[in-house]
């Protein structure tokens, strides 16, 4: 008898459990659910920062064709797009308005000069010297960024190897420092690497592609290498 007891209280107990666990651990994400997620912050590094009207000046190395300036010059002037009632709000000038978290606040961005180098006077093989002497060519650097584009027959140092673009400061004659970016082209050199998500990657998985908006799969790999190399020199 007391072994049969023994036995229902077993029974009993596993009963028990079985009913309260599911319970448990179907609340369980609901309690997470109404967690609140912290928003993002964008941490300050402590360096400069380019605030207010901003001049992006653009030093064109190399051959491009029409079509070509006008896609990245549309995306450049959208960065700062004024927004109209009644018409939807363009997603780059959205994006672009996250720097507004940034200690100072907004950053309007408008097109300045704008150089054309056709005949590829420093040559077709650059160093890092000499895109500091290209950035340099433009005028207006006082709270502004030159930005230097690269043809697609021009190869970059570290180009494909280990960047896509980058950003610096050069130091004028007043010792002031004024902000550059350069982004090259990938067209010939490594589209899998600098043009993904609209080609291929060389390395890891082979998702689906997305559709290259501008139908130039190399340019508008560059305008994302813009945007990432262009968002550094506003803190740098």
């Amino acid at each position: 008898m007391a072994s049969n007891n023994l036995y229902n209280k077993i029974l009993f107990f596993l009963l028990v459990i079985s009913i309260i666990l599911p319970k448990f651990s179907s609340a369980t994400p609901r309690i997470l659910a109404l967690v609140k997620k912290e928003p993002p912050v964008l941490k300050h590094h402590e360096g400069t920062l380019l605030k207010g009207n901003v001049n992006v000046n653009l030093i064109w190395y190399g051959k491009f064709t029409s079509t070509q300036r006008s896609t990245i010059l549309e995306f450049s002037q959208s960065l700062s797009h004024k927004h109209h009632r009644g018409s939807p709000p363009l997603s780059v000038a959205s994006w672009w308005s996250t720097i507004a978290k940034y200690k100072g606040g907004l950053c309007i961005i408008n097109v300045g000069n704008q150089v054309f180098d056709q005949s590829y006077s420093l040559g077709k093989s650059l160093k890092d010297a000499q895109i500091v002497a290209l950035a340099s060519i433009a005028s207006g650097h006082v709270n502004g960024v030159n930005v230097v584009l690269m043809a697609f027959d021009v190869a970059v140092e570290d180009f494909c190897m280990n960047m896509c673009g980058s950003h610096g400061y050069i130091r004028g004659k007043s010792r002031k420092k004024y902000a550059y970016a350069w982004v090259g082209n990938s067209a010939i050199q490594c589209p899998g690497q600098c043009a993904w998500p609209f080609q291929k990657p060389i390395v890891g998985p082979q998702k689906t592609l997305l559709v290259a908006p501008n139908g130039d799969v190399r340019v508008d790999g560059m305008v994302i290498n813009l945007a990432r190399a262009g968002h550094g020199p506003i803190q740098f």
